[in-house]
């Protein structure tokens, strides 16, 4: 397990999820009994692009903030919110369909905010916040 103490926070890092590659930022960042994960998009832990239906795009999403989330000593059900990007809006129901897969009542608060683009042309980009 891969846990750096920086101070008040602490850098999390599992390789079973995509890590920040020649990018400026951490997996996820644990401060006062949160954890802040970075945005993920559908890259599988090897680095390399999911491609193929959106559903199967936000599982991946959805998995890799799994692991990082139980890597840090917690997991989903302690998600207190998620921020969603996706660049169609018509996607939403998509996303909602599988979201509901990973979350349940009561569920995290969020948003979905629809964007002109995303890193490596993903359609979909989630992060979350949750208590450790």
């Amino acid at each position: 397990m891969m846990v750096y103490n920086i101070g008040m926070k602490m850098k999390v890092e599992t390789p079973n999820a995509m890590l920040p590659k020649g990018s400026p930022h951490s997996q996820a960042i644990i401060s006062n009994n949160l954890i802040f994960t970075q945005g993920v998009i559908c890259l599988r832990p090897d680095g390399t692009m999911l491609e193929g239906a959106l559903e199967e795009q936000v599982k991946q999403i959805l998995n890799n903030l799994k692991a990082i989330v139980e890597h840090a000593g917690s997991d989903l059900s302690k998600t207190i919110k998620t921020t969603i990007y996706v660049t169609e809006m018509t996607n939403y129901d998509k996303v909602n369909e599988v979201y509901k897969e990973y979350f349940s009542e009561p569920y995290p608060a969020r948003e979905i905010v629809c964007v002109k683009e995303l890193p490596l042309k993903a359609n979909v980009e989630i992060s979350l916040i949750a208590e450790k």
